[in-house]
C-alpha cells in the first residue's frame, strides 16, 4: 500500500487541527456562560445545526461499516447502512420537540428525567452515557492511530496521542459551541471530499461499465436489491441499534437542546438527507471492491477503503481522503467531549453534588473542562490498548435500547414511576444479556418465548415511529398490526437471528415491564413541574426546592 513521509502525515495533521482550533478562537468569548458552554445558549441556528448533527452522525466507523456492508451484501448493502442510519435521525426530532417543550432551559436528557422520577432514574442515563462516549473516543482514537500508521512510518501510538491532543486543544476553550463551529467546517470537508474521491476511485478502476459487467460476480443474494439476507443480518439489526442510540446518547440529544426550537424539524430534515447520501455513497466503495474481485487486505475489512484508495488514486487525492476520515473521527470525539462535560456538569455536579440552588457556575466550567482533559486521557490510554470493545459496545447498546421505551412514555403518559423506569431498564437489560450471549439454551419452549418478547419489540419500535410523527391512536393501531405479523410470521423463524432477537427482547422486555409496573401504581404527574425543575445555571437556581421523588 501507498505510505507518505512521517513529515508529510505530521504537516497534514497539524494543518488540520491548527486549522481547527484557529477557528475555534473566532468564537471564544472572554466569560463563557454554563450555558454556552453546555448547548451553546439554545440559539443554534439551522446551517450549524444540520452540519453538526449530520457530521456527529457519521463518525470513523461509518466509513469502514458502510464499505462492509457494500462489500459483504451487495448492492442492497449501503441502503441497509446508509438508508437506516438517516432515518433515525428524522425518527428523533419529534421526540426532541417534545423534551424542550417540557424543558426549555434544559442541558440533558437526564435533567429532564431526574425531574420527572429522581436521581436513579437519572443516574441510568448519566452511567450508559459516560460509558458509551468513552468507548466512542476509545473507537475514534483507535481509527486514527490505525490509520496513521497505516499510511506512513509512524506508531500507531502516536497517531493516537495526535488526535486526543489535537481534538482535545480545540473543544477545551469553548465546548460544544466549539464542537459545533467546527463540525461545519468538518461537513463542509466531508462534503467536498466525498464528491471528489468515490467517483474518482470508480472512473480510475475503470468506469461504471467495469462495475455493471463485474455484478454477475456477485451471488443472487448480492445481486438482489430486496436481499432478505441484507435486511435480517444487516438492516434490521442496525436500524434496532441507531433507534437506542438516537434516544439514548447524550451527543444528539445535547443538539436538540442546543438548536433553536423554530429550527429543529428543517435542521434534522436536512441532516437525514445529508448522512444518507454520505454513507451510501461510501458503502459503494465496498460494492466497487467486490464487484472487480478486490480481497481485503489480511482479511481485515477495515482495511478495504484505504485499499481502494491507496490502489486507484493519486497521492493527493489519498492525503484528501487521509483529511475526511481525521475530520470525520474528531468531529464525533468532540461530540463526546462535550457529552461528557455536560452530563458531569449539569447531572452529576449540579443535580447530586451541589446543594440545591446554590449551582456555583465557576465551579461547574470547571468541573466541565476538567472531565474533557479526563476523558481525553482515559481514550488515549483504552486506545493504546487496543482493546476489544466489542462486548462494551453490545451492553452499552443494549443498555440504551432498555431505555427507549421508558424515556418515551416518561414524557408523555403520567402514570410511569420512577420505580417503572428502573425495573424496566435493569429486567430488560437482564434479558438481553440471556438472548445475546445464549446464557441458556435458546432452543424449544424457550425460543418460542424470546421470539414472542423479540416481536413484542419489533411492534414497540414501529408503533412509537408511527406515534411521533402521527399520534397516540394511529402509533397504537400500527403496533397492534406489527404485534399480529410478528406473532404470525416471526415465531419460529427469527431464532435464526439470535442478535436480532435479543436485541427487540430488550425493547419488547422493558416496555412490558414499564407498564405493567405503573399501572399497579397511582401517581398521576404533573407535567408542569419539569420546567420549574430545570432551570438556568447563570441565573439565581430555579430548582424546584421540592426534590423530584425517588426510588
Amino acid at each position: 500500500m501507498f505510505q507518505f513521509s512521517a513529515l508529510t502525515i505530521i504537516a497534514l495533521l497539524v494543518a488540520f487541527y491548527g486549522g481547527t482550533y484557529l477557528l475555534s478562537l473566532l468564537i471564544k468569548k472572554d466569560k463563557e456562560t454554563t450555558s454556552g458552554f453546555m448547548v451553546a445558549g439554545h440559539s443554534v441556528g439551522f446551517g450549524m445545526g444540520a452540519a453538526s448533527m449530520t457530521a456527529t452522525w457519521i463518525w470513523a466507523a461509518s466509513f469502514y461499516a458502510a464499505a462492509t456492508s457494500g462489500y459483504k451484501y451487495g448492492v442492497s448493502g449501503p441502503i441497509h447502512y446508509g438508508f437506516w442510519g438517516a432515518l433515525m435521525i428524522l425518527f428523533i426530532y419529534p421526540f426532541g420537540m417534545r423534551f424542550r417543550e417540557l424543558a426549555p432551559n434544559g442541558h440533558t436528557l437526564g435533567e429532564l428525567i431526574h425531574a420527572r422520577h429522581g436521581s436513579s432514574s437519572q443516574l441510568i442515563l448519566a452511567i450508559s452515557n459516560i460509558m458509551g462516549s468513552l468507548i466512542s473516543l476509545m473507537v475514534n482514537f483507535t481509527a486514527a492511530g490505525a490509520l496513521v500508521s497505516v499510511l506512513s512510518p509512524l506508531s500507531f501510538q502516536t497517531g493516537v496521542i495526535i488526535a486526543g491532543v489535537g481534538v482535545l486543544s480545540y473543544t477545551l476553550t469553548s465546548g460544544f459551541r466549539a464542537s459545533v463551529f467546527t463540525d461545519f467546517a468538518q461537513l463542509v470537508a466531508l462534503m467536498a471530499i466525498g464528491i471528489v474521491i468515490i467517483p474518482a476511485v470508480l472512473f480510475s478502476m475503470g468506469g461504471p461499465a467495469v462495475m455493471v459487467s463485474g455484478l454477475s460476480n456477485l451471488t443472487f443474494e448480492q445481486q438482489n436489491f430486496f436481499s432478505s439476507e441484507a435486511f435480517f443480518q444487516q438492516g434490521a439489526p442496525f436500524f434496532v441499534a441507531v433507534l437506542a442510540y438516537a434516544i439514548g446518547n447524550q451527543t444528539i440529544t445535547q443538539r436538540l437542546f442546543a438548536i433553536d426550537k423554530t429550527k429543529i424539524k428543517a435542521t434534522f430534515v436536512t441532516a437525514t438527507v445529508g448522512y444518507a447520501g454520505i454513507v451510501i455513497g461510501l458503502g459503494m466503495i465496498g460494492l466497487m471492491a467486490v464487484t472487480i474481485g478486490v480481497e481485503p487486505l489480511d482479511g481485515n475489512m477495515n482495511n478495504l477503503i484505504p485499499q481502494m484508495v491507496s490502489t486507484y488514486l493519486h497521492p493527493v487525492f489519498i492525503a484528501l481522503f487521509f483529511i475526511l476520515v481525521i475530520g470525520s473521527l474528531s468531529s464525533t470525539a468532540d461530540s463526546d467531549l462535550s457529552a461528557l462535560s455536560t452530563i458531569m456538569m449539569a447531572d452529576v455536579y449540579g443535580k447530586n453534588i451541589a446543594k440545591e440552588g446554590k449551582v456555583k457556575p465557576k465551579t461547574m466550567m470547571l468541573v466541565g473542562r476538567g472531565t474533557m482533559i479526563v476523558a481525553t486521557a482515559a481514550g488515549l490510554i483504552f486506545a493504546s490498548f487496543k482493546l476489544d470493545i466489542l462486548v462494551m459496545l453490545v451492553f452499552v447498546g443494549a443498555l440504551w435500547g432498555s431505555i427507549v421505551f421508558p424515556v418515551i412514555a416518561s414524557v408523555y403518559w403520567n402514570r410511569v414511576t420512577n420505580t417503572a423506569f428502573t425495573a424496566a431498564v435493569i429486567v430488560g437489560l437482564l434479558f438481553f444479556c440471556i438472548a445475546r450471549f445464549e446464557l441458556i439454551p435458546i432452543v424449544g419452549i424457550t425460543a418460542l418465548f424470546f421470539e414472542v418478547m423479540a416481536s413484542v419489540g419489533g411492534a414497540v419500535v414501529i408503533g412509537l415511529m408511527v406515534f411521533g410523527f402521527l399520534g397516540r391512536k394511529i402509533g397504537l393501531l400500527a403496533t397492534v398490526i406489527a404485534l399480529l405479523f410478528m406473532l404470525i410470521f416471526a415465531t419460529g423463524f427469527l431464532r435464526q437471528y439470535m442478535v436480532l432477537i435479543a436485541s427487540l427482547t430488550a425493547y419488547g422486555v422493558s416496555t412490558i415491564v414499564c407498564v405493567i409496573v405503573s399501572l399497579m401504581g397511582n401517581e398521576r404527574f404533573d407535567f408542569d413541574l419539569i420546567q420549574q425543575r430545570v432551570g438556568s445555571y447563570d441565573k439565581k437556581s430555579k430548582v424546584d426546592a421540592q426534590p423530584a421523588p425517588d426510588a
